[in-house]
């Protein structure tokens, strides 16, 4: 599921207050299902759109090169060996499985991004309808400040989010290995249901949660990094500040959602390795990746080897160190 870092949904209720008639609940709760119908058809559509650059993205976190580098000059005009970018990759992919072929991997990212949606929307709703319940007739509490109104709504944000995460981990598992299937030209995860069989048969139930950790700390870590900041930014920064989070949306989303991104984008690496690794296909092996006892492990010798933000870019790549590529392999056989 694809949700902006700053993203807070369910800023007000939805609906009237608790004491309303049962038809106008029953109203609101139409009208939520069909928000929330609008927002698969919406993402659904993205989702189709950016998946051949997500298809190119894991296959560059992987370590996967099959192209050499060739001598281009980067962002300061300065001459350098660099490795072909998005659209470079993405001939190379249609060359070999034609233009279906940059949607592998994209059924089970639709399931997940669609499953996604609803179970955080339906999250979202049961705190609306909790606070509802809370506050039948006038409130006699105080209302909460500014930042304990940030804090609140991204606490209910995380745990959405959470939940969204744990439930669809499994397709995201599966859509990751249809990708990496492309470097072994296996077959192993194709299909609809024969990839859930697969994994259960040969890994467990844990092996449908592989890579779970770091990416619910990324997305944890993401989520508050950024809206503390916007809040800080649109408190102190800003003339007049922000008292709703409308404001504080469009005041601050774009710029502290990029930072807070581009700060969790190992988690991002890290999860997705640890998807795939060890998994039986050609990706997950040496040498493109080493057996990886535990995420931890992962994260230590990619730290090492310089390679935390691998996949980051896909234009102006510099080469990696630390790995040994498809071309190299070639050139000493």
């Amino acid at each position: 599921m694809a949700v902006p870092p700053c993203a807070l949904f369910g800023a007000g209720h939805v609906g009237g207050r608790g004491d309303v008639p049962g038809p106008a609940r029953l109203g609101s709760a139409q009208r939520s299902m069909a928000d929330a119908a609008s927002q698969v058809l919406l993402g659904s559509g993205l989702t189709a759109l950016s998946q051949p650059l997500m298809y190119v993205k894991v296959l560059v976190q992987v370590g996967y090169e099959p192209l050499p580098p060739t001598l281009g000059r980067n962002m300061f005009g300065r001459q350098v060996y660099q490795l072909p970018g998005l659209f470079a990759y993405a001939k190379h992919i249609m060359k070999i499985d034609g233009r279906a072929g940059l949607f592998k991997g994209l059924t089970p990212r639709l399931c997940s991004g669609a499953i996604g949606t609803i179970v955080h929307s339906q999250v979202l709703q049961r705190y609306q309808e909790a606070d509802q319940e809370e506050e039948p007739g006038p409130s006699l509490k105080e209302p909460l400040s500014s930042l304990e109104q940030v804090i609140k709504e991204t606490s209910r944000e995380m745990v959405a989010r959470s939940a969204a995460t744990l439930v669809t981990h499994p397709f995201h598992v599966i859509t990751l290995r249809c990708m990496v299937q492309f470097i072994g030209r296996e077959t192993k995860y194709s299909g609809i249901f024969s990839p859930f069989v697969t994994i259960y048969r040969e890994e467990g139930i844990l092996g449908f949660f592989a890579g779970l950790v770091p990416r619910l700390l990324g997305d944890v870590l993401s989520l508050w990094l950024c809206n503390m900041l916007a809040y800080l930014i649109n408190t102190y920064a800003l003339e007049n500040g922000v008292s709703t989070m409308s404001e504080m949306k469009s005041y601050s989303q774009a710029v502290t959602g990029f930072f807070a991104s581009m700060l969790t984008y190992p988690f991002v690496l890290v999860s997705n390795l640890m998807a795939i690794n060890n998994c039986g296909l050609a990706g997950g092996l040496p040498p493109y990746a080493p057996n990886y006892s535990s995420w931890l492990d992962c994260w230590s010798q990619l730290l090492k080897e310089g390679n935390m933000s691998r996949g980051n870019s896909l234009f102006f790549r510099k080469v990696p160190a630390g790995k040994l590529y498809v071309w190299e392999e070639k050139r000493f056989r």
